[in-house]
């Protein structure tokens, strides 16, 4: 058996349109021990995390190979392994601090990784990982809001960006635990895909929030999930949380931010990271692969839908280029997939 394999890496971080940006390579394949398998990837996903990894650094030594999103079949097993045997059906979204998938064989740890769910596809599956995790650690730990629909009666969510690929997740979501959903989405597809994702009312994010939940019988809302420019919708934000509610965003920003507009409210704000418990190997870093179990259950079970909206043949560096483009362009609904030919 050969012990190199095919994969798509950089050098350098350059713009998507240079066609250094990302090459295809060969590299040495891993072997799995301790804690890790090795997944022959099937198919993976696209996230902003990619684009925003690959346009940004230093230049490599080695090829930096990236790619988050991954299923695929389990290959090897570590002697610590004790959750999979060879031959699995697995699916996860790996870590920012190793190698990414874009590689005919990955490493990742088995407390990162579920197994697929079994009603999907592989390419169906990569869509959903991180979008799934970064929305469940969201609604349900940073922002504390129970998975129980009598307790959420009456109470709002506001999500920002609700089209995108972890706002197609975080609206199933909210809207399953019973709350009242307004995403915003401002194009008459992205509003369509919004309200049939489980949003009860859509408004536009180009636009002033407040008059416009007016509108909609609402001056404030319980709790607001920021997926697009976290310092841009600050004020708004700020204006229409209601007192002692809670914001999360996941959307970094060079700006500072106002902290202390949200003091007489005594609100909350708090970051969501996905990547935070593999990057850190925190003690409760087993919680991934709790979560991806439930959503694989709740997909097998028809209560979750994937978000795949499109889907490249072939793992290769010419489609993994027009996959960044595509995310880059701003006008991407749902999700990414490139799967493996054959």
């Amino acid at each position: 058996m050969s012990n190199e394999m095919k994969a798509v890496g950089l050098y350098k971080h350059l713009p998507i349109t240079d066609e250094e940006s990302l090459i295809d390579v060969t590299v040495p394949k891993p072997t799995a021990s301790g804690h890790d398998i090795l997944v022959r990837v099937k198919a993976v996903s696209v996230n902003p995390v990619d684009t925003k990894v690959r346009a940004n650094g230093d230049e490599e030594d080695e090829p930096k190979i990236l790619g988050y999103d991954a299923s695929g079949v389990v290959e090897e097993v570590g002697d610590d392994v004790s959750l999979f045997q060879v031959g699995d059906e697995v699916y996860y979204a790996g870590s920012v601090a190793r190698p990414g998938s874009n590689s005919e064989f990955h490493l990742v740890d088995e407390r990162i990784v579920a197994q697929k769910p079994y009603t999907l596809s592989h390419k169906e599956a990569a869509a959903l990982p991180l979008t799934s995790l970064t929305s469940w650690e969201a609604l349900f730990e940073r922002l504390h809001i129970p998975f129980n629909q009598t307790a959420n009666q009456g109470k709002t969510i506001l999500i920002i960006g609700a089209a995108g690929g972890v706002g197609s997740i975080a609206t199933q979501l909210a809207h399953m635990a019973g709350l009242t959903v307004i995403g915003t989405a401002s194009r008459e597809e992205t509003i369509t895909w919004t309200k049939n994702r489980g949003a009860h009312y859509t408004i536009n994010h180009h636009h002033s929030f407040g008059p416009q939940l007016e509108e909609l019988g609402m001056n404030e809302v319980d709790y607001i999930f920021c997926l697009s420019s976290t310092a841009q919708h600050w004020d708004e934000m700020v204006n229409v949380i209601k007192p002692q509610g809670k914001i999360c965003s996941i959307v970094e920003t060079d700006e500072n931010l106002n902290l202390s507009a949200l003091q007489h409210k005594s609100a909350t704000f708090v970051w969501e990271f996905m990547f935070t418990r593999p990057l850190f190997q925190t003690e409760d870093m087993r919680e991934q692969h709790n979560i991806l179990s439930h959503v694989a259950k709740l997909i097998d079970e028809g209560e979750l839908t994937t978000t795949l909206t499109k889907t490249l043949t072939g793992l290769n560096a010419k489609n993994l280029r027009e996959a960044h483009a595509t995310l880059e362009s701003g006008k991407m609904i749902g999700k990414l997939v490139l799967e493996q030919e054959g």
